[in-house]
C-alpha cells in the first residue's frame, strides 16, 4: 500500500517552541491518519526533519509499504534526495535517522511543494503549537 504523507515542521522563533505534523492520505486522496507533536525548542530545520520522521513513523504504523513524503522545505527535500550535502553538524544525525526510517519502506520519495500546497500539515503544526502553549 502506498501512502502520501504531507509533513511540516515549524518553530516560533528560530530557535523557539517547535512542532511537527504529518497528514497521511491514500491513493484516493482520503486522509487516513494524522499526527502532531511538540518537540521542545528547536530551529525550523530541525522541526522539518522531525516532521519527516513523524511522517515515516505514521506511514509505517498505517501499514504502508511505499511512501511519498511531501514537504515545503526545499533544503530538507534536496538533502534527503542527495542533491545537497548535509553540512551542519546538528543536521547530520537527523538526516541519518530519516534515511534509515525511509529505507524501511519498499520504496520512498520526497518532494517539495509551495506552502499553500502543504496546508493541512501546516495547519496541524500550528494547532499543535497552540495546544502546547496552553
Amino acid at each position: 500500500m502506498k501512502l502520501t504523507v504531507h509533513v511540516d515542521g515549524g518553530s516560533r522563533g528560530n530557535p523557539g517552541p517547535a512542532a511537527a505534523g504529518a497528514v497521511a492520505s491514500n491513493a484516493d486522496g482520503e486522509i487516513v491518519g494524522e499526527r502532531g507533536e511538540t518537540i521542545g525548542v528547536a530551529t525550523n530545520n530541525v522541526a522539518e526533519y522531525r516532521a519527516v520522521l513523524l511522517g515515516a513513523a505514521l506511514a509505517a504504523e498505517l501499514g504502508a509499504s511505499e511512501v511519498e513524503i511531501v514537504n515545503d522545505s526545499e533544503l530538507i527535500a534536496h538533502q534527503l534526495n542527495g542533491k545537497y550535502k548535509v553540512k551542519h553538524v546538528d543536521m547530520k544525525p537527523l538526516y541519518a535517522e530519516a534515511i534509515a526510517a525511509l529505507g524501511k519502506f519498499d520504496s520512498w520519495a520526497i518532494s517539495c511543494v509551495r506552502r499553500e500546497q502543504n496546508e493541512a500539515a501546516d495547519l496541524l503544526v500550528n494547532q499543535t503549537l497552540d495546544a502546547g502553549a496552553l
